[in-house]
């Protein structure tokens, strides 16, 4: 369906450059430019509010308003009031970032071709869009395959599930790895796929770590899968195995109520962060004391798991609050689900780690600063695990 191609009027223009504004002026991140052109698209999402849009288009909407000052003059792009004739195969520079960017956040090549045409006026192909984020591929092997640090203080080591039709649609395993560098920056391993989560091939993934150049993992954070600690021993003897307490508070929370989640979760609390094992387990017997009658699965999962619940507690202060505060897999694994959520399945798993990667890409981008109090920690750790650093 045609567009209505709109003019702007010579007389919004003389009024915009009334004050004879510089040219840094216009294209500054605080320039004229922008600030017309948020207004404009702050404008457009308040009619959209009125109209049926998908949630995929409403989230790409308020992004596109937010990163607004990327998509200017330099852009390369055609100005939205200008469309492109025909069906193009033909990306214009600087477009196919934003289309990259589009795919990052879990859009399809289709959703793309609406948007792109929409705020771009460009009538592209689904098969040209994705030709674009196919350049990815050798990204993807270059990262996959880069040298790693020869130690990490922490590694976080968790398993997300995604459908992938590949024939007939099945459940596969994305192994996410992230770690935690000697400066405190949190960094993206790497990504693996395959058929079901198991001890086995999460071997493979520690010996591929240790082929790409790390030779030693100070503590490794991992959920209760069987067979897990005896894996990392295999590969990383020195290591220290941690059950990840995020994980576990996670999942004894999904035996409660709604109602009375943030009471349980609070009662939880002392168990983790007490200053002694001793003082741990009696926080446990105290929580059991309370809710066994109502929630008996949740102390007994607690038990179940001690041994691996507390080898934190030889840890000094400083790190230990890195470990139990520090939920880095569990929101890196939820702005992953969320780029998905839109999609049902995947055709391949190729196209499954495109996606994951450049959303992972997008999310370390944010990844500027050290974990909080790293210093501290980082001292402790010189001292705990010895001159390695």
């Amino acid at each position: 369906m045609s567009k209505r191609t709109q003019t702007i009027p010579n007389e919004l223009i003389e009024a915009l450059l009334a004050e004879r504004p510089r040219p840094e002026e216009l294209l500054g991140n605080d320039g004229l430019i922008q600030q017309l052109a948020q207004q404009l698209i702050a404008r457009s999402l308040n009619l959209q509010a009125s109209q049926s849009v998908t949630p995929s288009q409403a989230q790409l909407s308020h992004e596109l308003a937010a990163d607004v000052g990327n998509v200017g003059l330099d852009s390369g792009a055609p100005p939205p009031t200008k469309r492109a004739s025909g069906r193009g195969r033909t990306i214009p520079q600087g477009l196919d970032t934003k289309i990259m960017a589009m795919y990052s956040k879990g859009l399809t090549p289709r959703e793309i071709q609406e948007q792109v045409l929409d705020f771009y006026g460009v009538d592209l192909t689904p098969a040209a869009i994705s030709k674009v984020t196919d350049a990815a591929a050798d990204e993807i092997k270059a990262w996959q395959s880069r040298p790693l640090d020869v130690v990490y203080p922490i590694v976080y080591m968790d398993c997300i599930h995604v459908r992938v039709r590949d024939g007939a649609s099945r459940a596969k395993a994305v192994y996410v790895v992230i770690g935690i560098s000697i400066t405190g920056q949190k960094e993206a391993i790497g990504l693996w796929i395959s058929q079901h989560e198991g001890a086995k091939f999460w071997l493979q993934v520690l010996t591929e770590i240790k082929n790409r150049g790390v030779q030693d993992i100070h503590i490794a954070c991992v959920d209760g899968l069987k067979g897990f600690p005896e894996a990392i021993a295999t590969v990383f003897p020195k290591t220290t195995v941690q059950l990840c307490v995020v994980h576990m508070v996670r999942n004894s929370l999904d035996f409660v109520s709604w109602k009375a989640r943030k009471e349980v979760a609070l009662d939880l609390r002392p168990i983790y962060t007490a200053t002694t094992i001793e003082a741990a387990a009696q926080a446990l017997s105290d929580f059991e004391g309370k809710w066994d009658a109502e929630y008996p699965t949740i102390g007994q999962a607690w038990r179940r798991n001690w041994a691996q619940l507390t080898p934190f507690f030889d840890f000094p202060k400083e790190i230990r609050k890195i470990i139990y505060t520090t939920n880095t897999i569990e929101s890196i694994n939820m702005s992953l689900r969320r780029v998905m959520r839109y999609r049902g399945s995947f055709q391949n798993d190729e196209s499954l780690l495109k996606l994951l990667y450049l959303a992972l890409r997008n999310i370390s981008r944010r990844w500027s600063l050290p974990v909080h109090d790293w210093k501290a920690a980082l001292n402790r750790f010189a001292i705990q695990f010895g001159p390695d650093e």
